[in-house]
């Protein structure tokens, strides 16, 4: 099993950011997508970013979480947006799958002890475990510390990966995907440290 990537949504329009530049033009979309991740990462600076960011959350309230991360999958994984994305995905990936990820997680942490200690996924594992903590880490990108947030999805991501390369049966593709979730895990690792350092935007 792969880490599957989310359908890519049609954005619902350009009158939801009227603020911010819109049309096709990458250089444009690329802008609202730091911006609004900035905005629901760093939070409101003056009246005009709080309408901004009232009109994210009507954005995610009326069409769903797809739309606005939508704004975020082209960017760099260097970047907030690029790493906010990553989350989402993390996060729709879990909910999908729960049942072979919780499988995964608990294989996982007998080998990754350490990681799971910062992940903080109840024991036992179940499903419901498994999608009440990735959604508590994206909660923490608004309420919590972004970098703790960041540490907790890379130690869940590795935990998951070291699970699912010990169950790996063919022993080519839950391999392969295994490497990518450790990619996934490294990137959100480095951008943890990024964050430490403010230097993450």
């Amino acid at each position: 099993m792969t880490v599957p990537t989310p359908r890519r949504p049609i954005l619902p329009g350009n009158q939801l950011f009227e603020s911010l530049p819109g049309d096709n033009d990458p250089a444009a979309v690329a802008e609202v997508a730091h911006r609004t991740a900035e905005l629901l990462v760093r939070g409101a600076r003056s009246s005009e970013d709080a309408e901004v960011i009232a009109r994210v959350v009507k954005l995610a309230d009326d069409y769903g979480l797809d739309e606005l991360a939508d704004l975020w999958s082209d960017a760099p994984a260097d970047s907030l947006p690029g790493t906010l994305w990553r989350l989402y995905l993390l996060r729709s990936w879990v909910h999908s799958h729960a049942e072979n990820v919780s499988r995964e997680y608990t294989t996982g942490r007998k080998y990754a002890e350490v990681h799971a200690v910062v992940a903080g996924v109840a024991d036992p594992p179940g499903p419901t475990e498994v999608r009440t903590m990735v959604d508590a880490v994206l909660r923490g990108v608004a309420s919590g510390d972004f970098a703790t947030t960041l540490d907790r999805a890379a130690a869940f991501a590795r935990i998951v990966a070291t699970g699912r390369a010990h169950l790996a049966e063919d022993g080519h593709d839950e391999v392969r995907s295994a490497s990518k979730l450790v990619e996934m895990a490294d990137q959100l690792q480095t951008a943890a440290r990024t964050e430490r350092a403010g230097q993450l935007w």
